[in-house]
């Protein structure tokens, strides 16, 4: 979404009060978690969902046995 809306992650880091560090992590997916208020703001200024920047993994470490 970044390179469709041709914005760089300096850019939109700065707009939502997030570090570029935080913001890298997110990017590559290997954030834990993502806090509802900072997910609205970067759809906010992607103009886009939650959908269009998120995808479900599964956990790798999770043992599949009840």
């Amino acid at each position: 979404m970044l390179a469709k809306r041709k914005m760089r992650s300096n850019v939109l880091a700065e707009r939502i009060g997030l570090t570029q560090a935080n913001l890298s992590i997110l990017k590559t997916g290997k954030a834990k978690a993502i806090r509802l208020n900072t997910l609205d703001a970067i759809c906010r200024e992607l103009q886009c969902t939650p959908g269009d920047i998120l995808e479900y993994r599964e956990d790798e470490n999770k043992n599949s046995e009840p």
